[in-house]
């Protein structure tokens, strides 16, 4: 375990954004293109187009348990809340991690930090955000859902 953290960073240091970076390495898991994977994710990155709202890192792992585990039928009410069940535990496990969901308090940035413009991706930037390993986390929670299935990986979880 580990290999796609590794990709997620690798992707993330190459300039894609924390979302990419997730939905990319997982690509071929979600039998997806990675230009398919980059162009869907590239909307979530900085919290949702730096928003600095819900971490973009954690919405690809969403995404891709979505494609892998996610369900079709709208009147399929099971299906949607043992999908909804899985999200709430993949992020309950994130925040666990990480201390938070929400891009802004995972980084530090105060609430007017919302600017589209996203930042140089200098030698200054890697070493100042949390980035890197917070897509390392999403990454590894996601390569954990995808060894163990959903059930055994939400077995620890209360309900």
């Amino acid at each position: 375990m580990g290999k796609k953290a590794d990709f997620a960073v690798e992707l993330f240091c190459k300039g894609h954004n924390c979302s990419q970076a997730v939905l990319g390495a997982f690509c071929g898991d979600c039998k997806m293109d990675m230009d398919t994977a980059l162009k869907l994710a590239s909307s979530f990155g900085g919290g949702m187009g730096r928003l600095r709202e819900v971490c973009g890192a954690l919405s690809a792992s969403f995404m891709i348990a979505g494609l892998i585990y996610g369900y079709s039928a709208s009147e399929d009410k099971a299906a949607k809340a043992a999908h909804y069940k899985l999200i709430q535990t993949i992020a309950a496990r994130f925040k666990e991690k990480m201390g938070s969901i929400i891009c802004r308090n995972l980084i530090g940035a105060s609430e007017k930090d919302k600017s589209y413009v996203p930042e140089d991706r200098t030698e200054k930037y890697y070493s100042l955000r949390p980035c890197k390993e917070i897509v390392r986390e999403a990454a590894l929670i996601v390569e954990e859902l995808l060894e163990d299935g959903p059930e055994r990986f939400m077995s620890d979880e209360q309900n």
